[in-house]
């Protein structure tokens, strides 16, 4: 069984220290992050599916297909260095290379990783200044100072960890992640980041990653846009002596990590970019699994959809004409759509909405969108967020 630690973060798992500085890419905010394990740790990591990827992202996604043992993650925030050309990838080396540097061991040791403005050439003189000064910032106890620097239109930082028993043994599995804008369900869709102090073989780690990833980031959306740089790693430096080598531990190990996942997916939709509310979609009924993704994705992706629930509209027209833009297969008439409990349509399309019930429920600053097809077995859970005035403004002055 596990249970969420309180105020845990990456460095809740033996063995893992962090920091969190500003050099200088930032105005005056934490920019540079490093979580580092004391011992090397098998890695694990999914990464964008966008055709445009950043510079530090494909040098990481090599690190982890090579399958080198990883020391530590290092990560700025404020510069993308994506769309930087050659220029911007021996910045993104010289990055690996300074940071093995200062803890002594080899750039193939080393996962790094950017976020920000795509576009512009990463300050150099500061970064590797940030690089040069940062190790005697790292502690057990730097795990939210790390968690702060990575952020970007983030209101907030967002660590987790959850200690898992088994019999007499346990280990700890800590996170950080950042996300608030260009979140879409397209592999990962943010910025996060995996500690966990148990032992794991390589290939069952990405594995269970992936599995992880499928239930939580691969389901959220902030505003349907994917981003160059989302990736989510993971490290396992086994200090807790506890090994994943059986069904039982395996299927434990995987149930925490889901949890974590899920917990930090869900706080990217609530910090969502001048989102006020977070909306948990339910697609049943379905008949496939495929059909219900399908539903999910569009409902969340929907900025018809979005506004309405920003202005507490109980338009659920909006619902069926995007599950019906869906590409998935159902019969329209069959279909039930709920507001929490509160049922709003009914198949042959009796629409039984009590306006000041529903009025209520989305007045909530979180609420259930429950829409069964009424076809099938196959169900899906997603999360997304409504759409304000504040979205606009925060980029429409991105850079500026």
């Amino acid at each position: 069984m596990y249970k969420f630690i309180n105020n845990g973060s990456v460095t809740s798992a033996k063995g893992f220290s962090a920091a969190g500085i500003f050099c200088g890419i930032k105005k005056k905010k934490k920019d540079l992050a490093i979580i580092y394990s004391s011992e090397p740790c098998t890695a694990a990591g999914t990464f964008t599916l966008n055709k445009v990827k950043a510079a530090p992202l494909l040098i990481s996604q090599e690190i982890i297909k090579s399958g080198s043992m990883i020391n530590a993650v290092l990560v700025n925030s404020g510069n993308a260095n994506a769309c930087t050309g050659e220029e911007g990838f021996k910045n993104a080396e010289l990055m690996q290379k300074e940071c093995a540097a200062e803890l002594s061991v080899k750039p193939q040791n080393v996962l790094i990783s950017s976020t920000g403005v795509i576009g512009q050439q990463m300050p150099m003189e500061n970064l590797l200044k940030g690089i040069n000064s940062i190790k005697p910032f790292m502690s057990n106890d730097g795990g939210h100072d790390a968690a702060e620097a990575i952020m970007t239109t983030d209101t907030k930082p967002k660590s987790f960890a959850v200690n898992v028993e088994i019999g007499n043994d346990s280990f700890t599995i800590g996170a950080i992640c950042k996300g608030s804008g260009m979140i879409m369900p397209n592999m990962a869709t943010m910025l996060g980041f995996i500690t966990t102090d148990a032992k794991i073989e390589k290939s069952l780690l990405q594995k269970i990653l992936f599995n992880a990833v499928d239930v939580s980031f691969n389901k959220i959306s902030v505003d349907g846009e994917t981003s160059t740089n989302d990736m989510v790693t993971i490290m396992a430096n086994g200090l807790s002596g506890v090994e994943i080598n059986n069904n039982e531990i395996i299927n434990e190990f995987q149930k925490a990590l889901n949890s974590v996942c899920i917990e930090m997916a869900k706080s990217i939709i609530s910090d969502g970019e001048g989102a006020t509310k977070l909306i948990t979609i339910n697609v049943t009924g379905a008949n496939t699994k495929k059909d219900a993704d399908l539903v999910g994705k569009s409902l969340s992706n929907s900025p018809l959809l979005k506004t309405a629930m920003y202005g507490e509209d109980a338009n659920w027209g909006r619902i069926m004409s995007s599950a019906g833009m869906s590409g998935a297969e159902f019969s329209p008439e069959k279909v039930t759509i709920k507001f929490d409990d509160h049922a709003v349509l009914l198949p042959d399309y009796k629409i039984v909405v009590d306006e000041s019930i529903a009025s209520k429920i989305l007045a909530k600053k979180e609420l259930n969108i429950n829409i069964n097809l009424n076809g099938g077995q196959f169900s899906s859970t997603w999360w997304t967020c409504d759409m304000t005035e504040d979205y606009i403004k925060i980029n429409a002055h991105y850079r500026t």
